[in-house]
C-alpha cells in the first residue's frame, strides 16, 4: 500500500460512517449506489471538485462532509475522496481562507472592514461580537471571496488529479510491462 492510500485509508470516513449520518439517512438507497464509492477516472476528480469547493465554501465543520456527500450524488462523484477533501479546511487553514476572502471580496467590489476583523480576531471575541461584524458588512464579501476561492482552488484540484490519475495509471501499466518482459 503506497502514501496516499495508506493516508486516505486512516482519515477518509468509512462508508459506514458517512451512511449512519442521520443528514444523510433521508437519501437511503440512493446514497448507497456502487457508483458513488468507486475510485474512477472520472469519480476521483470529480470528487476533488466536490470536496475543495465545498470543503473551503461552507466552513462548517459538521455539514462540511454532509454537504461534500450531497453533491457527490449528482456529480457522481467518489464520496471517500469527496469527504477526505473537505479537511483542506481545517483550524489551521481557516484564517487564512477567511482573510483572503474579504480580500477577494474586497476586490470584487463589496466593502469589508479588515481592521475590525483584526482586531476581533487578536482579541478572541466572541460569537455576538463576530455576528455583528459579519451582518454589518463583510457578509458580501466574506460569502463572495469563499465561493471564488472554493471554486479556483476546485477546478485546479480538478485539474491535478485529472493529471495525476493518468500518471498513476501510465506507471502502472509501465511496471506490469516491465514485471511481464
Amino acid at each position: 500500500m503506497n502514501f496516499w492510500q495508506r493516508f486516505l485509508h486512516r482519515h477518509a470516513p468509512s462508508r459506514e460512517e458517512v451512511l449512519e449520518s442521520r443528514w444523510l439517512r433521508p437519501f437511503g438507497a440512493r446514497i448507497r449506489h456502487s457508483e458513488l464509492w468507486r475510485f474512477t477516472r472520472r469519480s476521483v476528480p470529480r470528487a476533488v471538485f466536490a470536496g475543495t469547493f465545498i470543503g473551503i465554501f461552507l466552513m462548517i465543520p459538521g455539514l462540511q462532509i454532509v454537504g461534500a456527500a450531497l453533491l457527490s450524488m449528482p456529480m457522481r462523484a467518489n464520496i471517500p475522496i469527496a469527504a477526505a477533501m473537505t479537511f483542506l479546511s481545517n483550524p489551521i487553514t481557516t484564517p487564512f481562507f477567511l482573510l483572503a476572502a474579504i480580500q477577494v471580496g474586497n476586490r470584487i467590489g463589496f466593502q469589508a472592514d479588515l481592521q475590525s476583523y483584526s482586531r476581533l480576531n487578536q482579541s478572541g471575541a466572541g460569537f455576538g461580537e463576530w455576528m455583528g461584524w459579519l451582518w454589518s458588512d463583510a457578509a458580501p464579501a466574506l460569502v463572495s471571496g469563499l465561493f471564488l476561492i472554493g471554486l479556483g482552488l476546485a477546478l485546479l484540484g480538478y485539474v491535478v488529479s485529472l493529471f495525476g490519475w493518468r500518471w498513476w495509471i501510465g506507471r502502472k501499466w509501465k511496471q506490469r510491462v516491465i514485471r511481464e518482459a
